[in-house]
């Protein structure tokens, strides 16, 4: 698959930003495709044109059997049994990043993961500003892949899904990375292996690999044509001090870890990673550690939402996985103070006994929403409320001065909430209203 070519059919699946874009970006190039989406009312559907073929609810598999192309969004697995029909038929099934690679004319820097790409991604975005590049990020966060390019462009930032990588083959990035796995949408994979399988393809092509020590499934399947590597216990290009108090490149210290806006020892290693990136880029090094000072971090991701009552009060409520739960567990146990863990929501058919041996390191746990009672399975003691309001309550009568409160929920929200980013707000608002 090269370029668009005109003379071809082209049908868009699945609406929502990527699929718009996709939309948009057919439409510049005087291409009208066949816009399909399996919900009656998608989002976005007003954006459209009037002249454009729509087909909401079922899947028109006629219609896309008479297609060349299918721009499948991230959203849409390709094991519909619809898409699968069409792959069979030799109908070229790609993603919005796929199209993407085509057109981008300045080095990518692609990053991958469970957990963490988006503040590496963000903070890459961050550090290649201060260099003085012109730099777009975007991909799964943010803007879509598609609507990033212009010629005006120096570097691009992206981060990237499994859903997205499972549809693109034309990736040359010139640093990737595999930053993490822990299980996380296995209601769409077949298994775990199937799921890093995904994640590997950010490899295939990479000029660089930028690889995390720390996790095995971070070493890539394919030799790397060049590696740099990160860690926050062995001895990698990038690492932690022994006594934690340093970023490290080789012997030479980088920055003392006090210096950091970013909390707990996960986010150490998100700024490891982010310089090696960073350094396989060719990024000036001194613009790199202004930028990781200066950097607070996104929101609803381990962020420090205030102190108040003597207590920190951290929102983690982007973490949706249990992997994600353990990284802030892990970066943020054996302070001073103890650790108040709230918890809960729709663990998507996900495997929660892999904190068992974590909440060890905690002084206390309440969970709410659909799954509670699968973290009650877990451990006796772990306290359950009917919603966020009563545990945040729960946690403010049991936590003293110098204690942590912090809400990692390992859980989707949607059994209760819009999105994660609601559910974050409403900690974010209780805990203002103390």
């Amino acid at each position: 698959m090269s370029k668009l070519q005109p003379q071809l059919r082209y049908a868009v699946v699945g609406l929502g930003a990527s699929g718009l874009s996709s939309v948009r970006f057919l439409l510049k190039h005087d291409v009208l495709p066949l816009v399909c989406d399996t919900r009656q009312t998608p989002p976005g559907l007003a954006e459209l044109p009037e002249n454009l073929q729509v087909v909401c609810g079922e899947l028109p598999l006629s219609q896309l059997l008479e297609c060349d192309v299918v721009i499948v969004s991230p959203g849409i697995a390709l094991a519909t049994p619809e898409l699968q029909n069409l792959a069979q038929a030799g109908v070229k099934l790609i993603g919005d990043v796929e199209l993407f690679c085509h057109y981008a004319e300045a080095p990518v820097v692609a990053i991958t993961g469970s957990n963490g790409k988006s503040t590496v991604t963000s903070l890459l975005g961050e550090m290649a500003k201060q260099a003085g590049l012109e730099v777009a990020v975007g991909g799964n966060i943010g803007v879509p892949a598609l609507d990033l390019l212009s010629p005006q462009v120096e570097l691009y930032v992206l981060e990237l899904s499994s859903f997205q990588l499972e549809t693109t083959t034309s990736l040359q990035a010139k640093a990737a990375t595999l930053l993490n796995v822990s299980e996380d949408h296995m209601d769409r994979y077949q298994g775990m292996s199937d799921y890093i399988a995904a994640k590997q393809r950010v490899y295939q092509h990479a000029e660089y690999a930028v690889i995390n020590l720390d996790d095995q499934h971070s070493q890539p399947q394919v030799q790397p044509k060049k590696a740099l590597s990160f860690s926050l216990h062995l001895d990698a290009d990038y690492r932690l001090s022994e006594d934690q108090q340093h970023l490290m490149c080789g012997q030479q210290a980088l920055l003392a870890t006090e210096e950091l806006a970013l909390v707990g020892t996960h986010n150490f290693s998100n700024i490891l990673a982010a310089l090696a990136l960073a350094d396989a880029a060719g990024l000036n090094l001194e613009a790199c550690l202004q930028a990781a000072k200066n950097y607070q971090g996104l929101a609803h991701r381990c962020q420090l939402v205030a102190r108040k009552q003597g207590i920190a009060w951290i929102n983690d409520s982007k973490a949706t996985n249990v992997g994600a739960t353990l990284a802030a567990l892990n970066g943020l146990a054996g302070g001073q103070g103890e650790l108040w863990l709230i918890a809960g929501g729709d663990a998507k058919g996900g495997d929660l006994s892999e904190l068992q041996a974590a909440l060890g390191q905690v002084a206390g746990v309440v969970a709410f929403g659909k799954d509670k009672q699968r973290f009650k399975a877990l451990d006796n003691r772990i306290e359950l409320k009917d919603d966020l309001a009563e545990s945040f309550r729960w946690c403010q009568q049991q936590a003293k001065e110098g204690d942590i409160v912090l809400l990692s929920p390992a859980c989707a929200s949607l059994d209760m909430y819009r999105n994660f980013e609601v559910r974050g707000q409403h900690f974010c608002d209780l805990v203002e209203a103390l």
